[in-house]
């Protein structure tokens, strides 16, 4: 019988020496979270039986329509839909998006050449920029910043520069001074309309002015237009892709995460620009293999037949939009009201804003009214001073945290 004392393989004698794990500069060079602190005092609240009230993320909380989960179950049910799917998406779902297309914003879209899609647009966002992107190349960004926007870049090795957002016109007016007075180029800008955070919206003649500053400074655009399914009082976001030009330099990515209700299933596709879909289908093809080709079955139903429940779920956006924004008027806070999109974007009030940052006062929401609300410093320096409140919690919850957050600053605005 052997001694397992003197086993050189037991766990007694493994080896303790220790090697120091050196990630990968484009690792290493991420910023710490923002949102950690936040996110770990919601979950310990929540462990300790706590109603925390998340407005938080972007994250719905409504289910899809029954008839979708229906077609997921059957389809999950055929032994086929259990092998690898392809990585662009299979076809049928590809000629669905094209479609849509068609239908919404009058682009015409060859399924095989111009749609791929993508587990989720962040996804197809990231390896977009992994695979046009590298050492020396620059990126412009809106500011504020939805982190993946500026971190996709970083991990693709590639620089970011941030251009404020909030006046279209400015923003014009950056890009092209950027352009000028760089040397390379700028090799991509990034668009996101309806704008997370800030909510800002633009139109078609916007669009128009991009192509034109794209093609005389040689650059490509990707804009992601995730919160496209959501406008208010008859505004519909404009596709990019709707402008003439627009396909020749640049592309689109979309997502059935808001509209639809969709958000876990991951579901996205990218549109446009042949070029830069096949950059994108190169690096895919080495990644994944695509979505579980069942959720692609139950979204081709969801695109063909889910209009009136989009429709719906945006009326119901619209008024958990009024219902917060009034809430937070009575607090005395000057929400801006958004067009679109599913997020209230406000300045932190006074006298809060000038004694601590915006991530302190998250903080301070959370600890003592239960509300989870997104401080703007997440968003770069630029969101400093801010909060984005997301629209995913309905009516009632939502007046429960205006009185909740009211009820938390009530006392110490007294005393200012």
């Amino acid at each position: 019988m052997v001694d397992p004392t003197t086993n050189p393989g037991s766990e007694e004698h493994e080896s303790t020496e220790h090697y120091d794990l050196e990630v990968a500069p484009r690792v290493r060079n991420l910023p710490a979270y923002l949102f950690g602190k936040i996110n770990e005092l919601k979950y310990r609240k929540r462990r300790d039986g706590v109603d925390v009230i998340d407005l938080g993320m972007g994250n719905p909380t409504d289910p899809p329509e029954e008839w979708v989960i229906d077609k997921l179950c059957e389809a999950a049910r055929d032994s086929r839909n259990h092998r690898y799917s392809v990585a662009t998406g299979v076809y049928n779902l590809r000629r669905e998006v094209a479609a849509r297309y068609e239908r919404r914003f009058g682009v015409g879209l060859d399924p095989d050449q111009e749609v791929v899609a993508t587990i989720g647009s962040k996804e197809g966002f990231s390896h977009m920029c992994l695979a046009l992107l590298g050492p020396g190349d620059t990126a412009l960004v809106p500011a504020p910043s939805f982190p993946i926007h500026v971190h996709a870049i970083a991990l693709a090795s590639a620089n970011v520069i941030s251009l404020d957002v909030r006046d279209s016109q400015s923003f014009l007016a950056n890009i092209a001074r950027v352009c000028e007075s760089l040397f390379p180029r700028p090799k991509i800008l990034v668009l996101n309309y309806p704008h997370n955070p800030s909510s800002t919206v633009v139109d078609e003649a916007f669009f128009e002015e991009i192509v034109a500053l794209a093609k005389k400074y040689r650059f490509f655009v990707i804009h992601d237009f995730a919160y496209g399914d959501i406008g208010f009082e008859g505004y519909q976001p404009p596709s990019f892709l709707s402008v003439k030009g627009a396909k020749s330099v640049g592309c689109e990515f979309t997502t059935m995460s808001k509209g639809y209700n969709m958000a876990g299933w991951r579901v996205g596709f990218a549109a446009g620009n042949r070029d830069m879909l096949g950059a994108l289908k190169a690096i895919k093809g080495y990644y994944d293999y695509g979505i579980f080709q069942a959720v692609q079955v139950a979204a081709i139903v969801a695109l063909r037949h889910g209009e009136e429940s989009r429709i719906a779920q945006v009326a119901e956006y619209q008024d958990r939009r009024d219902v917060l924004v009034r809430g937070l008027r009575r607090l005395g806070w000057d929400p801006v009201v958004p067009k679109a999109g599913m997020f209230v974007w406000t300045p932190v009030p006074e006298p809060w804003n000038s004694q601590m940052g915006s991530m302190d006062f998250g903080m301070k929401l959370l600890e003592e009214a239960n509300v989870v609300v997104s401080p703007g410093r997440g968003f770069g320096e630029s969101g400093e001073g801010c909060l984005r409140l997301a629209l995913v919690e309905n009516a009632h919850r939502l007046r429960q945290a205006v009185r909740q957050i009211g009820r938390c600053l009530k006392g110490e605005q007294a005393v200012h």
